[in-house]
């Protein structure tokens, strides 16, 4: 029986036991901040090959307060002794690396969270294709939910191996999906712009991601083809019912956290009166509150309201706009999240919640 059924099986009053493999990089960091607080989970196992031996307010000060910061330690990432300490493993580890503990623990029972792109895709000639190798586990990648909780939160209910995703993605796919699925949008020329802060390249030191070299400073990269998109088309394409290629252009901010992303679509109807595009709107809107009128983590917004990243660092939130241009013919929509948490740690919580049966905003309000 799997470990989500479990669980839920068990009283409330037992915690599920988790762990964080590359514990030490931003995604972990959020992930460690996230666990020691959940009300029904307990952080049982770190790891990181660069602080091993450490305890966790060594590498963490902020944490020194809670009474695991002395107490767990950060120990070399080993599959075996990770399935004794703990049902449900978060990867935190770059793409190509997670699959290498992915299949272990899986085959020791784990349950498996996984931040990497490398089960996102289910296709190993397109992983290949973007990613520059062949894939290191395709036999898995049929059996890997993507992680995006308001569209996929029955499978992700009873996964072993869930496939959070990526940023980007999060910021134009929940924007997007809900009006492809209904038609209201056609599945070309789709343009997405997303402005992201300088946390989303990883803890790493580079010289593009230094102090001097980002401070006062917007630049795009990833031109003209990001890693991200791969996985967006793959979502939209299964959407649309058809095959879609989009045009994206990430860029570089000057801020810690958070992306501002601003989608140009076309509409399927044509809104040349003030009328139609009256009668355009209102049908936007309703396909946006039947898809998320009941979700915690995206919030519509009216009247003159936009996304602000301001509004959303430090949230599992997901901010939603729209409007229609009647001087082009395009229906403009943006979103704004933050990077390290609906992008990233906040999304991956969410998803560990359906698999262990907990309320879906355990930890993250």
């Amino acid at each position: 029986m799997r470990y989500a059924t479990r669980f839920r099986a068990l009283q409330m009053d037992k915690k599920v036991k988790v762990g964080i493999v590359g514990a030490s990089g931003y995604s972990g960091e959020e992930l460690v901040r996230l666990l020691l607080t959940h009300p029904h989970a307990e952080l049982a196992a770190v790891t990181s090959r660069q602080y091993a031996g450490q305890n966790l307010g060594q590498v963490f000060p902020k944490f020194s307060h809670h009474p695991q910061a002395r107490t767990l330690r950060f120990t070399e990432p080993n599959a075996g002794l990770l399935a004794k300490q703990a049902q449900v493993v978060f990867l935190a580890l770059p793409h190509g690396v997670s699959a290498e503990f992915a299949v272990p623990l899986l085959q020791h029972g784990c349950q498996v969270i996984d931040l990497s792109a490398d089960f996102r895709l289910k296709d190993p000639a397109v992983y290949k294709d973007f990613y520059a190798h062949d894939h290191p586990a395709p036999d898995l990648l049929a059996t890997s939910v993507y992680g995006l909780p308001e569209v996929y939160r029955p499978a992700i209910k009873n996964a072993m191996l869930v496939a959070s995703p990526g940023c980007y993605p999060t910021s134009v796919l929940l924007p997007t999906l809900p009006l492809l699925r209904a038609g209201l949008v056609r599945p070309t020329g789709i343009i997405a712009d997303s402005l992201s802060g300088v946390s989303g390249a990883g803890r790493k030191v580079e010289q593009d991601y230094l102090f001097v070299e980002c401070n006062e400073s917007v630049r795009p990269y990833g031109v003209p083809k990001h890693r991200h998109v791969s996985e967006i088309e793959q979502e939209l394409s299964l959407a649309a019912k058809t095959t879609v290629v989009i045009q994206f252009t990430p860029h570089l901010i000057p801020v810690n956290r958070g992306i501002l992303t601003t989608l140009y679509l076309s509409p399927a109807d044509h809104f040349s009166t003030a009328q139609a595009a009256g009668e355009l709107n209102e049908k936007i809107l309703a396909c946006y509150q039947a898809a998320y009128a009941s979700e915690p983590f995206v919030r519509l917004l009216d009247g003159k309201t936009l996304p602000d990243t301001k509004n959303v660092v430090g949230t599992n939130v997901l901010e939603i706009a729209w409007r229609l241009d009647p001087r082009t013919g395009r229906l403009v929509v943006m979103s704004a999240e933050d990077n390290l948490l609906k992008g990233a740690s906040g999304q991956a919580v969410q998803s560990l919640n359906i698999m262990c049966g907990f309320p879906e905003t355990a930890g993250l309000i």
